[in-house]
């Protein structure tokens, strides 16, 4: 049993970093009910299927939300909960009858974790918008990318799942810890642009500290140096160096044989330029595989740049078992680890309305009370 193991989550369906913070709690052990529309067949233009990943560890109900006799179910749910989920735009919640006033009132140790993409308040607030836009407005996207060229954006991985996320799962446990001293809930306003402007704190000092320039590709961890790089190796793949501090750098120099030649300081912004050259056409000299024979394991900080498949078959992830394959689908194991309170994948992706009688069933509701809503229509 993972270490959330008797906590109990209400999940209002969603996409993103909703369904990502509920697997995330739940291959943790948390007990989440996952609440999907009636009319819903899937995820808008994600149709839900056993390969919805994010759909994971947890089971699902299909109500109707729209009606009076649905939104109590929802909230005979919220009553025994120590948290909820939701993902919608501001106001949604409060004009479906299930806002944190009335949920509290059920309910008032209920920590009620709200997930947007620009808060709940601000000029922003009720525009529409995805991940790309959060990390624009919060300056990370600007920040990534190579010098004179457009920014990059990584996937979808700062502003859903790094910024949102993993902050709403955060919070939830620690307003959770914190309403066990007081007795009281509350609720956690998850901004994506609030937290993907908190992952560039580290930035925010350098530049205080005249360490870093409001520019793209020019920084130390930017793709701005020689040392800290991706290079093409002779076989049209790529290897990853981050070579910053002094002695490991020193190791990079002998084992691509530039400790022979006469070069300028490491840390002269005026070389780069200069040495990243030099290093591209040494890496083009061997293929990733012979590099790594030469540096991988060593303290250069090396690493063969793999692909997602390539990522599951390394042998350092083999015997961590990073992934596994639960159900036929190789997969991401869940993360962290605990010595003692094991997480673990506890079922496959659940699809809208699957557990619909047994997890009203296993959170109190009376059989002749679910057969009156099945009958009425309001549960599926």
């Amino acid at each position: 049993m993972g270490p959330l193991a008797g906590y109990k989550i209400v999940e209002m369906g969603g996409i993103g970093p909703g369904p990502m913070c509920a697997m995330l709690l739940a291959d943790l052990g948390a007990d989440i009910v996952r609440i999907d529309r009636l009319s819903d067949p899937g995820l808008g233009s994600m149709p839900s299927s056993r390969n919805s990943l994010l759909m994971r560890s947890r089971r699902s109900i299909a109500v109707d939300t729209k009606s009076e006799a649905g939104r109590e179910v929802v909230l005979k749910l919220i009553e025994q909960a120590d948290g909820l989920i939701e993902g919608f735009r501001p106001g949604v919640m409060e004009r479906m009858g299930l806002g944190p006033e009335e949920a509290l009132k059920r309910n008032p140790k209920l920590v009620y974790g709200r997930m947007t993409g620009w808060g709940q308040d601000g000029p922003m607030a009720k525009a529409a918008g995805h991940d790309i836009n959060y990390i624009a407005l919060s300056g990370v996207l600007h920040a990534i990318g190579r010098k004179g060229e457009t920014p990059v954006p990584p996937l979808n991985l700062v502003g859903d799942f790094g910024g949102g996320a993993l902050y709403l799962a955060l919070g939830l446990v620690c307003g959770i810890l914190e309403a066990q001293k007081s007795g009281k809930g509350q609720v956690v306003d998850t901004a994506m642009v609030d937290g993907a402007a908190s992952l560039m704190t580290i930035f925010f000092g350098l530049m205080a500290g005249g360490n870093w320039k409001d520019e793209r590709g020019v920084n130390l961890l930017d793709t701005g140096t020689h040392y800290y790089e991706v290079y093409e190796t002779a076989d049209g793949k790529y290897i990853s160096l981050g070579s910053i501090e002094a002695k490991f750098y020193k190791e990079l120099l002998e084992r691509t044989g530039l400790d022979k030649e006469d070069l300028p300081p490491q840390t002269d912004p005026k070389s780069w330029p200069i040495l990243k050259a030099r290093l591209t056409e040494i890496f083009k000299t061997k293929t990733r595989d012979e590099w790594d024979e030469i540096m991988l394991g060593t303290d250069v900080c090396y690493a063969p740049v793999l692909s997602i498949m390539e990522a599951t078959q390394h042998p350092h992830n083999t015997h961590r078992k990073t992934f596994v394959e639960y159900e036929g689908i190789v997969q991401p194991a869940p993360a962290p680890r605990f010595s003692r309170t094991e997480a673990s994948i506890q079922s496959p992706p659940c699809l809208p309305g699957e557990h619909t009688v047994e997890a009203m069933r296993d959170w109190g509701i009376a059989d002749a009370a679910i057969d009156d809503l099945r009958n009425a229509g309001v549960i599926k």
